[in-house]
């Protein structure tokens, strides 16, 4: 499983969120790959849809509250992410 990223659409961002981009991508994607981390190690034979519920939960836990609120990631990649965990093949 390769290290999750998190990239953020530039036209989807007001000014400031722009301005803030790089340090924010690094957050996101610093908190995303801790969640994944905990998730793959604490893996007990989930399902996919609970493996993907639980990288969400985990993600949001480890970011401040008000970069978690806003933190909506694409639900087809974080899928790709649980799905890797729960099939490593």
């Amino acid at each position: 499983m390769s290290e999750p990223h998190v990239t953020l659409d530039p036209d989807s961002l007001g000014p400031v969120e722009r301005k803030l981009r790089e340090p924010l991508e690094e957050q996101l994607s610093s908190a995303l790959q801790a969640a994944a981390h905990r998730v793959k190690e604490g893996y007990a034979g989930e399902s996919v849809d609970g493996v993907q519920a639980r990288l969400l939960d985990e993600t949001r836990s480890g970011l401040h509250p008000d970069v978690a609120a806003g933190f909506q990631p694409d639900p087809a990649e974080l899928r790709r992410l649980a799905e890797a965990i729960v099939n490593p093949g």
